[in-house]
């Protein structure tokens, strides 16, 4: 069964989806009448979600400097904590990636796509009582603009100018026209507060599934469930306790004894000890994070495209997936983008480890002499090792790479995005325009591989402002080209989020858009004896 059907189906357990819609969808993807038929009835014979019992994670990425502001949320721990508790204006389809009504429950463009209005939900409550307005969200939205809130989010802010009211509707008006806007807003940051939480942006009181009880920075966050949650289809744990374990064989030790019931960031490498345990469920989920290695196409050797080339032909990535993913995720093809984004530009032909043409290129550019790589244990999970097999897979072009292992100790400040060739990572973003306009925009601060031209900027402004899903599709496909084959970019894989629980956990959902279900792991899920 594949994760396209495996979601299908969890809705129809959750009472979401119809068996007319169920047919429909799954007759698209070449699935028989009968087939279909079947899977619909066993779904819906499937358990209904059960409420009641305290749900426990162990989890990595808290700190002691953890912020309850959730405009300065960094961590995996706090990501999840603001889920818990907060609600935004738009949320993404979690197959998909497509924008869905939250607190907002509709939103309607202009015709060049620069303002944007949105029907805010009447009749929700914040955890204190208080109803949730309009003017909730503008001081929200304001207080996100402002430098001095520090926000993860100022990056998605600026491009709004004006933030208001008409009548109980909201406006924003842009500096351009954003197509994406609506996916823009589900930034994990941007959490609807009370008064826009300028009175106290710690409080952590939201219109979320929980109400915080306890939380210590670095050690653990306790909730209870909100019994005034403005919906039914989540919130289903009476109590959630999340546990700071930042040590991976503390995490698995726990959720072997079964002392917590949910574990993230799994090791490929201790996935199959883990699969030995009866009680123990594999959770891996395919998204947008991807391994890279990155050339700055300015800085010679590789300012010449014929080098770049050569390198990213003299790469097996194959066996790059299987050694150092085990298997968990998928094989890139140069450009950043892959089929869980909107409008992925289908049909470019799969870049594949051929030695030859890495040779011919290799002479074609004239260099001799090795290549110098920078790489760390930090830059991804197995990145030494991964750079260990790039330099044999390069011998047989005739390439010498020399693998230089630099300290992980200042490797984000002294040599991704200083040094000309190195490893690193990349966690994706929402949309494609996203993801572009902050690694790939020749102004961009994060661009990582210097890949800067014109052509390439204006058609990326071009698509962001385009309503026309075919046209802004085919613009799309035209920059994945040309980073593809003209920028310094070599994405060998594409990582899986892999995350275990215990088999007691049940609804867990398949979310593309970030790790540990897109953060609603403890809302969606339910428990049973």
């Amino acid at each position: 069964m594949t994760d396209y059907t495996k979601y299908l189906t969890s809705q129809v357990s959750l009472g979401k989806m119809n068996r007319r819609e169920f047919l429909g969808r799954t007759a698209a993807f070449g699935i028989t009448l009968a087939a279909a038929g079947t899977m619909f009835d066993t779904a819906a014979r499937a358990q209904e979600p059960k409420r009641g019992g305290n749900l426990k994670l162990g989890l990595e990425g808290a700190a002691a400097t953890d912020s309850k502001d959730p405009a300065k949320a960094l961590s995996q721990f706090m990501f999840v904590v603001g889920r818990n508790w907060g609600d935004m204006l738009v949320e993404s389809e979690p197959l998909t990636g497509q924008p869905v009504p939250a607190l907002a429950e509709s939103w309607e463009p202009s015709a060049d796509a620069a303002t944007w209005t949105f029907t805010i939900r009447k009749g929700v409550k914040f955890h204190d009582g208080k109803e949730l307005t309009v003017d909730d969200v503008i001081k929200t939205l304001q207080r996100h603009t402002d430098e001095k809130s520090e926000s993860g989010a100022l990056g998605v802010m600026k491009s709004i100018k004006e933030i208001k009211a008409d009548g109980d509707k909201l406006v924003l008006v842009l500096s351009e026209g954003n197509a994406d806007l609506p996916l823009l807003l589900t930034d994990y940051h941007l959490i609807i507060q009370p008064n826009g939480g300028l009175d106290d942006p710690n409080a952590m009181i939201g219109t979320g599934p929980y109400k915080v009880v306890n939380f210590e920075a670095g050690v653990r966050a306790t909730f209870e469930r909100n019994k005034d949650d403005w919906r039914q289809d989540r919130g289903y744990v009476d109590t959630i306790e999340m546990i700071a374990m930042n040590d991976a064989t503390a995490r698995i030790a726990a959720l072997s004894s079964g002392q917590v019931h949910y574990i993230n960031r799994v090791s490929p490498k201790t996935v199959d000890l883990l699969k030995r345990a009866p009680t123990v469920d594999i959770l891996s989920t395919s998204g947008r994070g991807h391994y890279v290695f990155i050339m700055h196409c300015n800085t010679a050797p590789f300012d010449n495209n014929d080098l770049r080339m050569a390198l990213k032909y003299a790469m097996d990535r194959e066996t790059m997936l299987e050694k150092v993913l085990g298997g968990y995720g998928k094989v890139g093809n140069d450009f950043p983008i892959n089929e869980t984004y909107a409008l992925f530009p289908e049909g470019i032909e799969q870049r594949a480890y051929d030695p030859d043409k890495a040779a011919f290129h290799y002479k074609k550019s004239g260099h001799s002499g090795s290549v110098l790589l920078r790489t760390s244990d930090v830059a991804f999970p197995g990145a030494v090792d991964a750079a260990v097999l790039y330099q044999e897979s390069a011998k047989k072009a005739g390439i010498d790479i020399e693998v230089k292992r630099e300290p992980g100790d200042g490797y984000w400040s002294n040599v991704w995005n200083v040094q000309p060739f190195s490893t690193s990572y990349w966690g994706g973003r929402p949309t494609q325009d996203q993801m572009y306009s902050t690694a790939y925009l020749s102004t961009a601060d994060w661009n990582d591989t210097r890949f800067q031209r014109e052509d390439f900027d204006k058609l990326l402004l071009e698509a962001r402002s385009e309503l026309d899903e075919a046209k802004r599709k085919d613009m799309y496909r035209t920059m994945a080209m040309m980073v593809r084959d003209e920028g310094g970019l070599i994405l060998p894989m594409f990582n899986d989020f892999v995350n275990a629980s215990s088999k007691s956990v049940k609804g867990y959902v398949h979310d593309i858009g970030n790790d540990m279900s897109n953060g609603y792991v403890a809302t969606r899920v339910w428990l049973e004896a």
